[in-house]
Formats: C-alpha cells, structure tokens, sequence
C-alpha cells in the first residue's frame, strides 16, 4: 500500500549523502535493516521508485533515511539531492532480507552501510551490541558516512578502510581474504554483507573459503 509522506527535514552527512526525515504513516512499522519503495511525489518521478533503507528505528515517531545521491545523470537520487522540508515522498510498506541473526561481523561497501544502521542502532537501544563489529570501506575519508556515530556506538569494533587513499584512523585497501584473516578471528559467527553486487559476492566467496558455513552469511540476494 502506498503513503504520501511530507519531508520534515534534509540533513547532509558528506558531500553526497543526505539523511531525509519524513512523517510517519499511523501503524507504519518495518523491522530494523528492512527497506521501502520510494517515488518522488512530483511530475515524472512518481512512477520512478527506487528502494532506500530505514536508517531510523520503528518506534520513532517519524522515518528517516539515509540516500546518497548519484550526480553523474539526472535521476531519481540526483532530484532527491534538490529536495526541502514539503516535499513528498511516496512510499511503500516494508521488504527486505537483510535481518539481524545473532552477534556477528557487519561488512559495507559505500551506501550498503545503510540496512546495517537501524540494526546497530536498534542493538544500542536494547543494549546487545557487544559483540557486534563493523567494517567499512569507501573510496576516499569524505565518503565515510556517520563516522563518528559508528566510532561512539562500536569503539574499537569500528574498523574503516579507504581503497583509493590512506587517512590517518582508517585502514588503507580492499576487504579480501588477507584483511578479512587480519581482522577477523572467529569464522563461525554471522557475517552481514551489503553493498556492490561484486563485491558482496567476492567478500562472500572468501569468507566461505576462510571457513565461514553459507547459512551464516546474511546478505540481499
């Protein structure tokens, strides 16, 4: 079933990422990690939907996410960029298949982050999140999304990677079978992957031939 929600508010959180707040429908719920269809409500675009994760928790009183906007052509995400506190979204009810398992290691790429943040927010909430760790890579130090949040929530368990330059409090390189030996010492918890469609698959390959079982990887398929 489809809502019209207005935007409260738009927050930028890097030079391409917004955090978009809107209304929240009356008994509208998703479980934490879950996503919706959005269309903008504007001619042209309603018929355009495109899925963006929850990165707020169901029991707040209004819904929140998290969209990194695509300049590159004139699509959806680059006329969401343009969007103020009034406009409409319309949206969907929930979906997806990215739900928390048990403690475990969470690995991003990018905007994939985005399902793993109201799973991480929701574990803080309730208190469960030791034991829980987060790797992220990105390209570059000004594309890390809510950096200081995740360095607050996880501490040491927070662990960034930059593929295409060093930073100081980051690791440098991509997220294959040697980081992943670095970092991680225990294959027999959950991992949860999200990100590129390439590199979910490889980081999902490697992860089975360091001995993690395929029933312990959680991922969109």
């Amino acid at each position: 079933m489809s809502n019209h929600v207005k935007i409260l508010d738009t927050h930028s959180l890097t030079h391409d990422v917004n955090r978009i707040s809107t209304e929240k429908p009356d008994g509208y719920s998703f479980k934490p990690g879950q996503a919706t269809e959005i269309a903008i409500n504007k001619a042209g675009y309603r018929d355009e939907k495109r899925p963006f994760t929850f990165t707020c928790l169901s029991s707040d009183d209004r819904l929140e996410f998290t969209i990194k906007s695509y300049h590159d052509h004139d699509g959806v995400t680059h006329k969401i960029d343009s969007l103020t506190a009034g406009d409409e979204f319309i949206i969907d009810d929930a979906w997806g298949a990215i739900e928390y398992k048990g403690k475990g290691t969470f690995i991003a790429g990018g905007a994939g982050v985005t399902p793993f943040i109201a799973i991480l927010r929701h574990l803080e909430a309730k208190g469960e999140l030791e034991g829980n760790r987060l790797i992220f890579s990105n390209k570059t130090e000004k594309d890390v999304i809510m950096r200081d949040e995740f360095h607050e929530m996880l501490g040491e368990d927070f662990i960034s990677t930059l593929t295409q330059e060093e930073a100081e409090g980051h690791e440098s390189g991509r997220i294959d079978a040697d980081f992943l030996e670095k970092h991680v010492d225990d294959f027999s918890q959950h991992f949860y992957v999200c990100g590129p469609d390439e590199m979910v698959e490889d980081i999902n390959e490697h992860l089975k031939e360091l001995g993690a079982e395929g029933d312990s990887l959680v991922f969109e398929e």
